[in-house]
């Protein structure tokens, strides 16, 4: 499972002209997954999320309440290094990918986290404005 996680003073996705989530002061999640990744690795990515000390103060979402907006990304997984047309190999099917990540949204709120999330399968939106810009990549 793969992670980029970037501190935000707003965030949103739009799916055909609708808001389905939206932030203020907190974190960004871009989530891809594996072929590899399993329940055991989408908790290990929440706690990891929640608990990441990159907020004001070296405090974290646990710590301070922020809301995080996570956003399935399979393009994460994309290949480069071969010729100018990305392979997506690496990403997860979306049939093993979804149950995945809404168990990192499901652990997430397990741990008191206001999460909003996009929509899986859909072309969506991603508007974000960083702060700091901070902008971390989680590799499990």
């Amino acid at each position: 499972m793969r992670a980029v996680v970037q501190t935000v003073g707003r965030a949103s996705v739009t799916v055909d002209g609708e808001v389905v989530g939206a932030i203020e002061n907190g974190l960004l999640v871009l989530l891809g997954v594996t072929h590899t990744d399993t329940a055991t690795t989408a908790l290990t990515m929440a706690r990891k999320v929640h608990e990441l000390r990159i907020l004001d103060d070296e405090r974290s979402a646990a710590d301070t309440g922020a809301p995080i907006l996570v956003v399935s990304q399979f393009t994460l997984y994309g290949d480069t290094r071969k010729g100018r047309r990305p392979s997506w190999s690496a990403a997860a099917p979306a049939e093993v990918a979804e149950p995945l990540v809404t168990a990192v949204v499901d652990a997430l709120r397990e741990r008191g986290a206001k999460v909003e999330t996009g929509r899986f399968r859909t072309h969506m939106l991603v508007e974000s404005t960083n702060i700091g810009p901070q902008t971390l990549l989680l590799d499990l």
